[in-house]
This record gives structure tokens, C-alpha cells and sequence, in this order.
């Protein structure tokens, strides 16, 4: 596994490679532990369809069978059909964004998911998406169960963390 490099040439990298060192979707951090692959989430609808739409040469293609995607955001496209994210400009104010992913948590979780692996980088990303959870305890205590109505925009924002509230 350690000799497979891949090379990132889209809108927002150039020239950015990588090596994967661990077997796809194997070998994750004990703690982590998501509900969804990212196949999922792009055929479920996240990030309003717009997330993935200039840089799929990185990716499997199969993870684009079913994806919901545009060439500009629309919330329709998301599976709860409602906005639940923050702007990218957003994202690099708060300090979220890592120079080797600079779209942001999705990123890293689909290059972590094909095998890359960056001390330091994975456990803060992990330790976010941990944070993701007290969410989860929301719906739990205010909606019932399976009423997709009740909070859609977390749920939404769950399902962009690879938590599937469907079933809550």
C-alpha cells in the first residue's frame, strides 16, 4: 500500500499528491466510526450538490453513480432539501481548513477513506467530527422517531458528517 501515490490536479490544488498507506474504508482510527461512506452521502445529497463537481478524477468514479451534484449550489439537492452548511470563506475564518484539504471536513474524510493518513490532522478531524454528535443527542430528546421533519437542518448538517439520523 505505501507505493500508491495520487496526484491533485482540480480548482483548488495543483500539483498536490498524497500517498495511501492504508486499505480503503480499513484500518480507521478506533474512534472513528462513521454511519455513512462518502459514496452515500454524495447519492443521499449533501453540500447542495456543489461540493464535488470539479475534482471526481481524484475520486472512484462509482462514488458518482448516484450523486446528487450541480454546477451550483442548490439545498434542493440535499437529502433533508434544506441549506445546513456554512460558507467555504466561513470555514477558513474560523481556522477549520488544513492546507493539504482545503474544501474541508469531506475532503478529508474521502482521501482518509481511500487510505491517507496525516498524524495530527486525522485526530483533529476526528475529534470534530466526535463533536458532531451532541446533535444526535438533540434529535434523540426533541424529535420522534423517524420524523424526518423535526429539525431537518441538523439532521441535514449530521448527514454532511457522515452521521445518518434517518433511523432517529
Amino acid at each position: 500500500m505505501s507505493g500508491t501515490w495520487v496526484e491533485v490536479n482540480d480548482r483548488m490544488q495543483q500539483g498536490y499528491r498524497y500517498a495511501l498507506t492504508a486499505p480503503v474504508a480499513k484500518d480507521f482510527h478506533a474512534d472513528f466510526t462513521p454511519d455513512l461512506t462518502p459514496a452515500e452521502m454524495l447519492a443521499l445529497g449533501v453540500f447542495g450538490g456543489k461540493y464535488m463537481t470539479d475534482c471526481q478524477d481524484e475520486f472512484p468514479r462509482d462514488w458518482f453513480a448516484d450523486a446528487r451534484l450541480s454546477p451550483r449550489r442548490n439545498a434542493r439537492l440535499n437529502f433533508f432539501g434544506v441549506e445546513a452548511s456554512q460558507r467555504l470563506s466561513q470555514w477558513r475564518a474560523k481556522g477549520w481548513l488544513h492546507p493539504d484539504d482545503p474544501r474541508g471536513w469531506f475532503q478529508w474524510y474521502c482521501r482518509y477513506f481511500l487510505g491517507r493518513r496525516l498524524p495530527g490532522e486525522d485526530e483533529r478531524q476526528i475529534g470534530r467530527w466526535k463533536a458532531i454528535r451532541r446533535h444526535l443527542v438533540q434529535l434523540r430528546r426533541h424529535c420522534e422517531p423517524c420524523d424526518w421533519h423535526c429539525r431537518p437542518r441538523q439532521r441535514q448538517a449530521l448527514l454532511q458528517w457522515a452521521y445518518d439520523s434517518r433511523g432517529l
